[in-house]
């Protein structure tokens, strides 16, 4: 592998894995830094944004007005951003990862419902994308012991600010139209990246071993 062609597809990974797994953009880094001074454990600061959110979801569904709306994300972009930041035993911060997708996959899928049944498919399709980036952000620093492209993590915009953007276009009146484009040209962008990386520039002799995730643990 040469160095300009690594340099073109994929990046150095940090230490932490959990920092990967996150896919953490620049308000949840930033949030990341206050919660870094709060006490409870990152699962803690997770579930209490993602728990009024799931209850505002069942108890309202599709009828929740955008000012509801706005609250109940802002307040899960808080949260589950401070957790970023929350330190711990590291068992208890991994926890926070799949708390944080809950509630990034599950915000959206509202978001859809708060537009109409039409907006459906076009998050579904936008989630197929994102999926298909969480996939590829374990796995190929597992095997590979690197992470995608700066440029694709840039963007990406970080599960925060996909929410933001996702609302946004709901209030603008874009969906699902703007959904349809998000999931086009991240699955591009994405799919072609990963190829790139896996294909193209193959193998590094530094993968993330299984017990160096342990170690983590």
């Amino acid at each position: 592998m040469s160095a300009p062609a690594a340099a073109i597809s994929e990046s150095t990974a940090p230490r932490d894995p959990i920092a990967v797994y996150r896919d953490d953009g620049v308000i949840a880094r930033a949030l990341g830094r206050v919660g870094a001074r709060v006490t409870l454990p990152a699962p803690v600061l997770a579930l209490a944004g993602f728990a009024p959110l799931l209850a505002v979801v069942i108890a309202e569904g599709g009828g929740a007005s955008d000012g509801v709306a706005a609250v109940v994300l802002a307040w899960a972009l808080l949260t589950v951003g401070a957790s970023a930041g929350a330190r711990g035993r590291p068992k208890l911060v991994w926890g926070a990862v799949p708390i944080e997708r809950l509630t990034e996959y599950v915000a959206l899928i509202w978001i859809a419902a708060l537009h109409g049944e039409s907006a459906y498919p076009a998050a579904y399709a936008l989630l197929g994308a994102l999926a298909f980036r969480h996939y590829d952000l374990v796995y190929r620093l597992r095997h590979r012991g690197v992470v995608p492209a700066r440029w694709v993590s840039a963007l990406s915009l970080g599960w925060d600010g996909r929410l933001v953007l996702a609302f946004v276009l709901l209030v603008a009146g874009t969906l699902p139209a703007g959904f349809y484009v998000l999931a086009a040209v991240f699955g591009a962008a994405f799919v072609g990246e990963a190829v790139y990386g896996w294909v193209v520039v193959g193998r590094v002799e530094q993968p993330l071993g299984d017990d160096e995730e342990d170690d983590e643990l």
